[in-house]
């Protein structure tokens, strides 16, 4: 069926119509006008899939990604970064102002690097084949490059298979030094360990949670900071981003004296933020995160800070009135709403929150402005070619 597509969604697809009915078509861009197949015959929706180009958007651009039209790794490689950048402004904007928020997100920070940021990848193998798996099925698509990491994992990617493995899972991560952790969910026997070692910069090797050759961590640099990750702990996986976050943290904290840092992983945002403050204190439920970042503390040489291993909702109640900023960086999920609700209850000047999900920011927002106002809400395009975004928002009491 022919259909001309009309706009972005938000989540990255384009939008036209057949017969009256709305079709999300991934992988498409306003202006194109395409055969399509549809995939999906909802009540109120039909989902399609590109079959032809018969007339290219003119935001579209050469694809170099040879997988992209299979992978689910992308959504957007086919249009230009700076439209990429105009679409991400637009779509929070737009989810701002379904929400009644009335605020204006006039600025998104660009990514250094357009291509090979990512210093984590996470291929699926089966039956001996390795990589991702095609858009919305479990189906593999076989890959031995992503153009989204650095070239030291993709060349690790071309030698996986001397692992020989049937069938699980590989996690590859990398630091500033180019060193590579590699992460093996596989009851399958690893052949070949030596051949691996010897060619590419290894620092370790886990299997099931069980460290079998090196270390099971890495050590990051970011600005002049050090940190520990351990192999299963979350860290951005964009640092040329991540430098940038830190600097804007510290530019909204330079006034701040006692910060609380909720969702505190390990450790990076109460470091960064330490310097010449009375106290910092970070609370993590995780306890392999809780001590990478006692490690980290202790790496950077920082002593005014203290790490809680805790569920934030259990914790705030002791611990919340003495602090004039909460940094909230939660997952995807968002902030529990008893914690939003028991942060209400303070006179606690000014909140930070980082959200890389723009959906459950604006849902956490509606009840935080109630008592706060924004102060300035800016975009990072942390996940480029992606239609994720982080988001970096300031907000003040009232």
């Amino acid at each position: 069926m022919k259909v001309e597509v009309i706009k972005f969604d938000n989540m990255g697809r384009g939008i036209g119509y057949i017969d009256n009915k709305i079709i999300f078509i991934p992988k498409s861009a306003p202006g194109d006008i395409i055969e399509v197949e549809i995939i999906k015959n909802k009540k109120d929706y039909l989902e399609g899939k590109i079959i032809n180009i018969i007339k290219p958007s003119r935001i579209r651009k050469e694809i170099k990604c040879p997988y992209y039209n299979s992978c689910g790794g992308c959504d957007l490689l086919h249009i230009s970064l700076t439209e990429e950048m105009e679409y991400k402004l637009l779509k929070v904007n737009d989810i701002l102002k379904k929400n009644n928020i009335n605020y204006d997100v006039k600025e998104i920070i660009k990514c250094d690097n357009e291509y090979n940021y990512r210093n984590k990848i996470t291929l699926k193998i089966v039956n001996k084949e390795i990589g991702y798996y095609i858009s919305e099925t479990h189906n593999l698509l076989p890959i031995d490059n992503c153009l989204l990491v650095n070239e030291d994992v993709n060349n690790l990617i071309k030698d996986l298979h001397h692992f020989n493995l049937v069938n699980g899972e590989i996690i590859i991560r990398s630091n500033y030094k180019n060193e590579l952790l590699i992460i093996i969910n596989s009851n399958d026997e690893i052949k070949n360990i030596e051949y691996i070692i010897t060619n590419h910069n290894i620092v370790g090797i886990i299997q099931n949670n069980k460290c079998i050759y090196g270390e099971n961590f890495l050590i990051q640099k970011i600005n002049d900071y050090l940190f520990k990750v351990s192999y299963n702990a979350f860290f951005q996986v964009n640092i040329n981003i991540c430098e940038k976050l830190f600097k804007l943290i510290d530019e909204y904290t330079k006034n701040s004296k006692n910060i609380l840092d909720l969702y505190c992983g390990v450790g990076t945002l109460s470091i960064v933020v330490s310097h010449d403050k009375e106290n910092v204190v970070g609370v993590e439920i995780v306890e392999n995160a809780i001590k990478d970042a006692n490690i980290n503390k202790n790496l950077n040489k920082i002593n005014n800070i203290s790490f809680i291993c805790s569920d934030t909702k259990n914790i705030l109640d002791k611990i919340i009135p003495s602090f004039d900023t909460i940094i909230l960086d939660p997952p995807r999920s968002g902030v529990d709403e008893k914690v939003l609700k028991k942060i209400l209850n303070t006179n606690i000047k000014q909140i930070i929150y980082i959200s890389c999900n723009p959906f459950t920011l604006v849902r956490d927002l509606k009840l935080l402005l109630n008592n706060y106002q924004i102060q300035t809400l800016k975009l990072l395009d942390m996940f480029t070619w992606s239609e994720h975004v982080e988001s970096f928002c300031v907000l003040k009491l009232k």
